[in-house]
């Protein structure tokens, strides 16, 4: 019983987080971007104390880590214009000089802690060649 319970949390969280915080993102890049800064690099571990506060701890992060891959494989479905589309509109939504943005993504290789964990690793290279490939798109 208490597996159903913790799937049900969980299920709530992702519903929380996806309706409250996701939806009021405009773009999948940018809502992966997101989901990707909330994931300590050392631990892997997903931090936002607004959930913690509320649902359980392991909820939370099967929750965050749901997301995380809902997002990197819808992103992968789209077309690759659509990728593109996505990714302009991310990146010029910063409010910053775009083309001096791209640059920064390309040299910075930003994207790489987008990918969400776990997947497997051809994706994970189909992910960074289609950002690389995007990046140069954009930089004209």
């Amino acid at each position: 019983m208490e597996s159903l319970e913790r799937f049900q949390q969980t299920r709530r969280v992702v519903e929380d987080f996806t309706s409250r915080t996701l939806a009021a993102i405009p773009t999948d890049f940018g809502r992966l971007f997101y989901l990707s800064s909330l994931r300590t690099p050392a631990t892997g571990r997903y931090e936002h104390d607004g959930l913690t506060s509320v649902y359980s701890e392991d909820s939370v992060q099967q929750a965050l880590d749901h997301c995380s891959r809902e997002l990197f494989s819808r992103i992968l479905e789209m077309r690759l214009d659509h990728q593109e589309w996505d990714l302009r509109a991310f990146l010029g939504r910063s409010g910053n000089d775009f083309l001096e943005l791209v640059r920064e993504w390309r040299v910075e290789k930003r994207y790489r802690t987008m990918c969400a964990p776990g997947v497997p690793n051809y994706l994970h290279e189909l992910f960074i060649s289609n950002c690389d490939a995007l990046l140069s798109i954009l930089s004209v």
